[in-house]
């Protein structure tokens, strides 16, 4: 979850700032809802959205096609680059945002769990082969269930996506390289699935900015909704830049109860300025606060979490101010077991 710990005046922005940052990475935002007010933590409103869509107008951020995702992570890394997804394929996409994409020729994917395709509020596989045939649209894998795959054992969670990727040939004649795991929640067990059965992407909902030093499997996404998609928190993401970093301890993101709280370790690479002033905050025991933490070497931070996470997931976010309102930002995901 993007969680905000910092101000940012808003009248020093300016669409016409010149910035001189190496690499800016690439955004990814997630949305689910439009216009759908009963359901606030997976919904946006659809003059809140068109706001957004200005935002990235103004600010000069270019939308990235997804069969140009691979490459737009070293090519052009100057320009300010946003992709674009939509998880689940729920019918108030299909009649409010679709549109709106369609006539501005916005390039997205969107992640479609194929139990749920013609049910209830769910767009239906003739809607979905509109979009597929448009060249500005990818239809990605969300798996067939959409249940907390996490927990189950791997022969179940293969079962579950291979019977996806039989629907996907199916019904659209291939199968998507995309994926976008149920509630961004994976294991190292899941994540090693999903990449034997040879997908080249796949999504999560921790927050963070993509670069060439991602792993392609765990990628992170900004989800947007009515409590994290207002319009002063958007403008800031906006400005979020890569945190590199080449290893993070656990990086096992499902943690067993014996392993909680864990003792979080972060590499990052060297050449990262005023590194030492970067500031950590987490949800340990069911509540956000600054968290403690240690510079072991230069570039390596132990992040010491005092109280166990509390709840189904628990989230580190670490953030490093740079120029003209800019942030580095670097957001971890733990799936909490029961066991």
């Amino acid at each position: 979850m993007f969680i905000i710990a910092f101000e940012i005046n808003q009248s020093k922005i300016f669409a016409s700032e010149k910035f001189s940052f190496e690499d800016f990475g690439l955004i990814s935002i997630m949305y689910h809802r439009f216009d759908e007010s009963k359901y606030p933590s997976t919904n946006i409103q659809l003059d809140v959205f068109k706001e957004q869509l200005d935002i990235i107008e103004k600010e000069n951020i270019k939308f990235i096609h997804p069969k140009d995702f691979g490459k737009s992570l070293t090519q052009n890394k100057k320009q300010r680059k946003i992709l674009f997804t939509v998880d689940d394929g729920l019918l108030s996409f299909y009649k409010n945002a679709w549109p709106i994409l369609k006539t501005k020729r916005i390039p997205f994917i969107l992640f479609v769990n194929t139990r749920e395709v013609g049910s209830f509020n769910y767009m239906n596989w003739d809607q979905i082969l509109e979009l597929y045939n448009d060249e500005n649209v990818e239809i990605g894998n969300h798996s067939h269930s959409h249940e907390y795959l996490v927990e189950e054992n791997a022969e179940i969670i293969k079962a579950d996506i291979i019977k996806s990727m039989k629907i996907f040939e199916k019904k659209l004649g291939s199968n998507s390289e995309f994926f976008s795991y149920p509630f961004g929640e994976f294991s190292l067990e899941f994540k090693k699935i999903i990449k034997d059965l040879g997908f080249k992407y796949a999504f999560g909902q921790h927050s963070g900015v993509i670069d060439e030093t991602k792993d392609l499997w765990e990628l992170p996404r900004f989800p947007i909704n009515e409590k994290y998609g207002e319009i002063e928190r958007f403008n800031t993401l906006m400005r979020t830049l890569p945190f590199k970093f080449k290893s993070i301890s656990p990086n096992d993101m499902y943690l067993l109860q014996s392993k909680n709280p864990p003792k979080i370790i972060i590499e990052f690479y060297k050449n990262i300025k005023n590194l030492d002033q970067t500031t950590c905050f987490s949800n340990e025991g069911s509540k956000w606060r600054n968290s403690q933490i240690t510079f072991r070497e230069k570039n390596v931070l132990e992040i010491d979490i005092v109280e166990k996470f509390v709840g189904e997931r628990g989230r580190v976010n670490c953030s490093l101010r740079e120029t003209n309102g800019f942030w580095r930002w670097l957001g971890i995901q733990y799936v909490i077991s029961e066991k």
